[in-house]
């Protein structure tokens, strides 16, 4: 059985060498504004899962993901010299979401706070439909009427 922390330790690793290796030795020109922001390791340390984020338009993600692709045998070997396990894991590329939900999600709030904005506008001179204070207020009872009642 493989130890947890073991293979956590070992993803962080693998996405240190391979981004190193991203940055000083893979010279293709396809290669955009990448960032390898999370790597997994199954459990049996054999396949090493690496998200990557890309900044540009579609044409130069694409151009990307075909060039981590084919750099895939050089940035394998790197990684099986600089771990020093005895099974180098294969490598699989996936781009990261995260940052494209994010953007939608900031999409999405700055229209829930438009919408808030104006209703917030129409309360501004808007009156209750019934009493001013819909709510009941226990009953003040005066010294006096206090006094009264006991006469009686």
């Amino acid at each position: 059985m493989v130890d947890v922390a073991r293979a956590r330790k070992l993803a962080v690793r693998i996405r240190e060498v391979v981004a190193s290796t991203l940055e000083m030795q893979v010279k293709d020109p396809r290669l955009g504004m990448v960032t390898i922001t999370d790597a997994k390791l199954t459990p049996d340390l054999r396949e090493a899962t690496l998200y990557y984020t890309v900044y540009g338009s579609d044409e130069e993600r694409q151009a990307t993901a075909m060039a981590l692709e084919s750099a895939k045998g050089v940035l394998r070997a790197q990684v099986g010299k600089q771990t020093g396990v005895r099974y180098t894991p294969s490598l699989a590329f996936i781009a990261d979401v995260v940052p494209e939900t994010a953007g939608r999600i900031e999409e999405l709030l700055a229209k829930a706070r438009e919408e808030d904005a104006k209703v917030h506008e129409q309360a501004e001179g808007a009156s209750p439909a019934g009493d001013a204070d819909p709510y009941r207020v226990p009953r003040v009872v005066d010294e006096a009427d206090d006094e009264a009642d006991d006469d009686a």
